[in-house]
């Protein structure tokens, strides 16, 4: 309002100007409180000091509690309203058959709700039948029709805890009777009872396994010392002797390595030294001869050699049909296609007689696959014989006898007719610049 009458060159006010202040007031400032520390005394350490006196100079606090002041909250903070009662009412518990009436502490103006810890009592569906179902269907020599009922009554009165109901069996008035006898012929009464109405899954108990199983245990918690120190040697004997075992299987395999390196190094064909001089080397053109006595070798020493899994212990069957380190991806592969074009999987379900077969069948396809490739190298020797003894006789034919031939190779030669291609060249050719 003063800039404005100032504007309009207006006389000033002689009241005092209206601003925030003059309505609202000024601000009061909180004097501020300093808490005083207390000293600790000289001599005192500082948990025992904590547990004295804190901040507030409060008591210490008789319970132990989560928060720093002792206490949720520091000052009570007591309402107008007056505080609701609580009254010491009676309540019944649903789960009881008895009728018991038990009190606790209770507001009246809650309304009065079911127990909640009623719906904790679960109870056990015990199976019941009927005379003409037990005349026809559960009877057995060795327990009575009194002795029946009675054991599914100790089912039901203690919810079909087994060890209870040994404990509480009328071993007077009937046989002794073991946990593993009440549970046979519980679960086989439960079991067709189960089959007459329909359910799919019934449970089976195998009494005679249990009573083993429970022999075993007991047997071994009754080893002596000194039967338990023998047992451990034996098991560190057994393990250096499969050290061993391991380390000559991977000698065998080095061993197999080299002598593979070694007939691959045969295979392929030597190479000419070029400060020999031309006189020694007759035909540069013509493909050296390859010795075939490894190729005979490969096939006697072909097919695959699983090792044998006798280790002790628990082991897997598939682990038999696994492939040893020594077979070389190449042949892997060929297996795995070979596989697939016999529409057969590459993993059967390990069953003892699926281990055999199919390793043998495995061993045969890559004795297989060691034919094709020796076969393949005679043929290439027979061609090139061919070849050479056309070269150094122009003019001349070789014929090379249908049985020395694969099929393959026949229908090739009856494609090619007459007609014949000379590809390594004769003396008397010559030569294109």
């Amino acid at each position: 309002m003063a800039d404005v009458r100032d504007i309009l060159e207006l006389d000033q006010p002689l009241a005092p100007e209206i601003s925030r202040e003059t309505i609202i007031g000024q601000r009061k400032q909180r004097p501020t409180t300093t808490t005083k520390m207390s000293k600790r005394p000289e001599g005192m350490h500082r948990e025992v000091f904590a547990l004295l006196y804190n901040d507030n100079k409060d008591a210490p606090p008789l319970f132990p509690s989560d928060t720093s002041n002792g206490y949720k909250q520091t000052k009570i903070k007591l309402g107008m309203r007056r505080p609701r009662k609580w009254e010491w009412m009676p309540f019944s518990n649903p789960a009881r058959d008895d009728n018991a009436v038990f009190y606790h502490w209770r507001r009246p103006s809650d309304e009065p709700k079911e127990y909640p810890f009623a719906k904790f009592n679960k109870k056990a569906d015990i199976p019941t039948y009927t005379d003409n179902e037990y005349n026809q269907y559960l009877k057995s020599e060795c327990w009575s029709r009194e002795e029946t009922d009675h054991l599914m009554d100790l089912a039901k009165r203690f919810d079909v805890r087994f060890l209870i109901m040994a404990d509480r069996y009328d071993s007077e008035k009937y046989n002794k009777r073991s946990i593993e006898d009440i549970k046979d012929r519980y679960y086989k009464i439960s079991g067709i009872l189960g089959k007459l109405n329909g359910e799919k899954k019934v449970y089976t108990y195998d009494a005679d396994h249990e009573r083993r199983r429970k022999e075993q245990l007991k047997k071994l918690y009754e080893r002596t010392p000194e039967q338990i120190d023998e047992e451990q040697f034996l098991l560190g004997e057994f393990k250096k002797i499969e050290a061993r075992k391991k380390e000559r299987e991977r000698k065998t395999q080095d061993l197999q390595k080299l002598i593979s390196q070694a007939d691959n190094q045969n295979e392929t064909p030597r190479k000419t030294d070029k400060k020999l001089p031309k006189k020694k080397i007759a035909n540069p053109s013509r493909p050296s001869k390859i010795d075939t006595t490894h190729i005979l070798q490969a096939v006697e020493t072909a097919g695959i050699k699983f090792p044998d899994y006798k280790n002790s212990g628990v082991s897997l069957r598939s682990q038999r049909m696994k492939l040893p380190a020594n077979v070389g991806q190449k042949k892997s592969k060929g297996i795995e296609q070979m596989l697939q074009d016999m529409n057969l999987e590459l993993n059967p379900t390990p069953t003892e007689d699926v281990c055999q077969h199919f390793n043998e069948l495995r061993s045969d396809m890559v004795l297989l696959m060691e034919l094709k490739a020796a076969l393949g190298t005679c043929e290439y020797e027979l061609q090139s014989l061919r070849h050479q003894y056309e070269a150094v006789n122009p003019g001349k034919t070789l014929t090379i006898p249908p049985q020395l031939l694969s099929n393959n190779e026949q229908e090739g030669n009856k494609q090619l007719g007459p007609e014949i291609i000379d590809v390594v060249g004769s003396p008397g050719t010559p030569s294109i610049t």
